[in-house]
């Protein structure tokens, strides 16, 4: 199983990247964030990705979220859900294959820091209780939080930055407590040019000066089939990369 995350930044300015990259890469499972378009500002042939069930839950100019399924996975069009700590179109969740994904944008917290904290908070409550009824749970998305020293360049690294300040950091621990793993990191412990978010300044992507924020958070027992964990820096021209990962068996 191929599941794919990304921020897209504007996806009504890189539709024909984000259908390029589909078809090239066709994953199972595809997490989408900030959208900032409404599903009636989305391309036909996106709305309706070939051979995908499709949910798009956006606002105009602003946050929004997206899954994408392979009908080889859902007989039938995936029930679609927002728990209920949703806001400014921020997480969408759907049952495929008998495993719980989650599509999440974490708020930055440079408006509201106290919106991220209560944000982080409930995904943790909700990552606990998939881990007490023992069901499989996937987070993707972009979580605005590094969360080790090794996934910030060093010329990025400032110790009470947004995204870098401990009280983040312990969050984003704990809602991997809840059962999880980080499955890029798990597969390149120690690789320090591993980034998915680059400032659009200076160069800084063609340079990798950058730092890791995009995730796909997977439970124990499916982090275990993990084969390929990667980040496509490559890819468009949003300030964020594409997360790819492979789980065999």
């Amino acid at each position: 199983m191929k599941i794919a995350t990304w921020n897209v930044n504007g996806l009504r300015a890189r539709q024909a990247q984000a259908l390029e990259w589909l078809a090239r890469e066709r994953p199972d499972i595809v997490c989408l964030q900030e959208l900032k378009a409404t599903p009636e500002q989305i391309q036909s042939a996106l709305w309706e990705a070939e051979g995908y069930w499709s949910y798009w839950h956006g606002g105009k100019a602003y946050s929004g979220v997206a899954i994408l399924v392979r009908r080889e996975l859902a007989a039938e069009r995936p029930a679609f859900a927002h728990p209920d700590f949703d806001f400014e179109q921020r997480i969408v969740a759907a049952e495929v294959a008998g495993i719980t994904v989650a599509s999440v944008y974490v708020p930055n917290g440079g408006k509201d820091f106290d919106a991220k904290v209560r944000f982080l908070e409930a995904l943790e409550q909700y990552a606990r209780e998939f881990q007490a009824r023992n069901e499989p749970l996937v987070i993707c998305g972009d979580l605005n939080v590094a969360r080790l020293e090794i996934d910030v360049h060093p010329k990025e690294r400032k110790p009470n930055a947004l995204g870098q300040r401990s009280d983040e950091r312990a969050l984003l621990d704990r809602i991997l407590s809840r059962g999880l793993v980080d499955v890029l990191r798990a597969l390149h412990p120690d690789d320090d040019q591993l980034f998915t978010w680059w400032a659009p300044w200076r160069n800084l992507r063609q340079r990798n000066i950058g730092w890791r924020i995009d995730y796909v958070l997977v439970s124990t027992a499916l982090a275990a089939r993990a084969a390929s964990a990667v980040s496509q820096r490559e890819v468009g021209t949003s300030d964020h990369a594409p997360v790819v990962i492979t789980l065999g068996g």
